[in-house]
């Protein structure tokens, strides 16, 4: 039964989280197209929200390359440039600790200012709750499993971890044996993780996925005139 059921969350459960989140944002971006903002309401405690919103957004845009680097870039390509495993662990240990550290730090003046402000906590709606309550649990299991990854400086259980996302990304089979007896604070930490990605079509989430790159081609400049040079003309 363990067998069966570790193999549904880390081999079968990751292709149905990638798959609602590429099929799910396609079909969003192309029939509500205007959901695809964040929603901010940032005319409310606008402080507060620079703030937390700069700390969040920095952490975990860093969690999420490194984690996207560390573990799909092949071990091969690491060993061939003379980095341990052990060293590797380490410097995951701490940035992925710094960066955490802001990253909860910020979602949590998020949180504070969301559910606290009488007048945030009326402009936000259940979706936008849960998807920052989730989020900052993400954050703290990321965080919990630092300790644990201390007591591995080898990097031994980072290498597990390589193995089943490569695994699953060039849909090996048995992918998810690799991660089969990995402390229960890491399990908890892919599960979760692969589930913001299932729900990330259906939030406000989505507009990670955009950015103001058009500017960088954009053949003409905004021209802007002034009411009275307008009056004159």
């Amino acid at each position: 039964m363990e067998a069966f059921l570790n193999n549904l969350f880390y081999g079968i459960y990751p292709y149905i989280a990638l798959a609602v989140l590429a099929i799910g944002s396609i079909i969003r971006f192309d029939r509500e197209p205007y959901s695809w903002r964040s929603g901010s309401s940032q005319l409310l405690r606008r402080r507060q929200l620079m703030w937390g919103s700069v700390l969040f957004h920095i952490g975990v845009l860093f969690i999420f390359f490194g984690h996207l680097v560390g573990l799909l870039t092949p071990i091969v390509l690491f060993d061939a440039l003379g980095i341990s495993h052990g060293a590797k662990q380490l410097l995951a240990i701490v940035a992925g600790g710094v960066a955490g550290v802001m990253a909860i730090v910020g979602a949590t003046m998020l949180i504070h200012r969301r559910f606290f402000d009488p007048r945030v906590r009326k402009a936000s709606n259940f979706s936008d709750n849960m998807v920052i309550l989730l989020l900052w649990i993400q954050l703290a299991l990321g965080l919990a499993t630092i300790p644990l990854s201390a007591g591995h400086l080898d990097g031994s259980e980072m290498v597990k971890f390589m193995n089943w996302a490569q695994g699953i990304f060039t849909f090996r089979a048995g992918a998810a044996d690799y991660i089969a007896d990995v402390h229960p604070i890491f399990k908890a930490h892919l599960f979760l993780g692969l589930t913001i990605l299932l729900i990330f079509p259906f939030t406000r989430l989505v507009h990670m996925l955009s950015a103001p790159v058009r500017y960088l081609w954009r053949g003409g400049y905004q021209i802007v005139r002034s009411r009275r040079s307008m009056s004159h003309g």
